[in-house]
């Protein structure tokens, strides 16, 4: 029994270590990522380069890098509106 709760605990640590990276989202496009993030993705601490946005963007390092693609002024922030 001791070594079967030894093996399901290192398991557990084991799968706790999936990077947030893996588990980003990647979107085709600013339309299909702006209906789940209305403010865009951001890298945290980005500052939008065009000036005051209307929403607020999702701050989340792995999410931008998923969709860095998407961020056409180069400011850190994907898909912003």
């Amino acid at each position: 029994m001791k070594k079967f709760f030894v093996a399901a605990l290192i398991l557990s640590f084991s799968l706790s270590g999936v990077s947030a990276d893996a588990a980003a989202k990647t979107f085709k496009n600013c339309t299909e990522l702006n209906k789940v993030y209305p403010g865009g993705v951001a890298l945290p601490g980005a500052v939008n380069a065009g000036g005051e946005t209307k929403k607020e963007p999702k701050y989340d390092k792995a999410l931008y890098t998923a969709n860095k693609k998407s961020d056409r002024d180069k400011d850190g922030i994907a898909c912003e509106k």
